[in-house]
């Protein structure tokens, strides 16, 4: 079978660190034919170091190429680009978050439903074995009583500092102006006129603690209510408390730790007859397992610990892998945009809760 001809939309760190190594060491699954960025110098040199054939600084001439999918990792929002991809007759990848608004989610899947190829959204730590294993588990519980997120960002520029990085440097002013504003502009369909503190947070949630978020949806399902959020540190700080129907209760909170390079993102869930703790490395890592640890008691009531071994494939190349099938074998998205669509609603009402409404 011939490789799937990809284009990838953005050509910064999550294509450089991730996506482009991957689909290269995929080469029996994909062949990369384009790159795109608003950036013709970025884009010209991605596209030398990772032997991609043509490259541009324009998404609509990478649209009309004899592309079969494409792969949005490019700065939000991605709307625009997302429905015209889908007009153009092609499958379609969307890095987290697809969108902001429930508008623009609701644009996207129409644009997916009408063109009928498929729309895979980037979450990618449902695809880590560690996350699998972890969610078995977590099915196997007698009862569910209470989850809890931790998630401590660090700047990411300490992490980025293990790769070599190109960087953009000649995007034309209006460029920037215009994806500013449009990223303001769904914000403001999100959410109305909020504080900056406000906005501040929701890109937090959109951008970074959204992994939690869908992970949890993938486990819990979709939460009763949000019972309360708390939104402090200008925004840096978030804690939220979700409500299900099964009366258990999930405290999530996600901060910003600057300078503090120990990275640490943990689902903990807990049931009457097991713990299940799961931590992650940051997404800008290579070869870093997740690793999870089961908390049951033995036949003797002593408590033990039990700390499964995890596959060693990446969770970026299992989500390309599965991208792939979709495609060519017809499998039904793991990830689907429908399904995004949730995590924006939640996100919006995580939101809503501080602000009252």
């Amino acid at each position: 079978m011939a490789p799937v001809h990809i284009g990838v939309v953005g050509c910064g760190a999550v294509a450089q660190v991730q996506h482009l190594p991957n689909l290269t060491a995929l080469k029996d699954l994909f062949s990369v034919e384009m790159v795109c960025d608003l950036s013709p110098n970025l884009a010209q040199t991605v596209a030398q170091e990772f032997h991609v054939p043509h490259h541009t600084s324009d998404w609509r001439t990478l649209l009309a190429a004899e592309l079969d999918a494409v792969l949005l990792c490019h700065t939000d929002p991605k709307t625009e680009i997302a429905v015209a991809a889908f007009a153009a007759g092609k499958h379609v990848f969307i890095e987290k978050p697809i969108c902001f608004s429930l508008q623009e989610a609701d644009r996207i899947v129409a644009a997916r439903l009408a063109a009928g190829t498929v729309g895979l959204a980037g979450y990618m730590k449902v695809y880590d074995p560690a996350f699998e294993a972890a969610a078995r588990a977590a099915a196997d519980m007698a009862a569910i009583r209470f989850v809890q997120i931790h998630h401590l960002h660090t700047n990411n520029s300490h992490h980025l500092a293990h790769f070599r990085l190109h960087r953009a440097d000649d995007i034309p002013t209006a460029a920037v102006e215009q994806t500013r504003a449009a990223r303001a502009a769904a914000v403001r369909e999100a959410l109305g006129a909020v504080p900056a503190d406000v906005q501040a947070a929701f890109g937090h949630l959109a951008g970074s603690m959204i992994h939690d978020l869908y992970g949890l949806r993938t486990i819990m399902g979709v939460p009763e209510r949000v019972a309360s959020t708390e939104i402090w540190y200008e925004g840096w700080g978030i804690s939220t408390m979700l409500a299900y129907a099964n009366g258990a209760r999930c405290a999530a909170t996600w901060v910003e730790l600057k300078d503090v390079r120990d990275f640490k993102e943990t689902l903990e869930v807990c049931g009457d007859d097991r713990r299940v703790l799961l931590s992650y490395p940051t997404g800008f890592s290579r070869g870093i397992l997740s690793t999870l640890e089961i908390q049951t008691l033995d036949e003797a009531g002593e408590a033990i610990t039990h700390r499964p071994a995890i596959a060693w494939e990446g969770p970026f190349v299992r989500e390309l892998k599965h991208f792939h099938a979709c495609i060519t074998e017809g499998v039904l998205p793991r990830t689907s945009l429908e399904e995004a669509r949730c995590d924006i609603a939640l996100i919006i009402d995580i939101i809503k809760a501080y602000l009252g409404r």
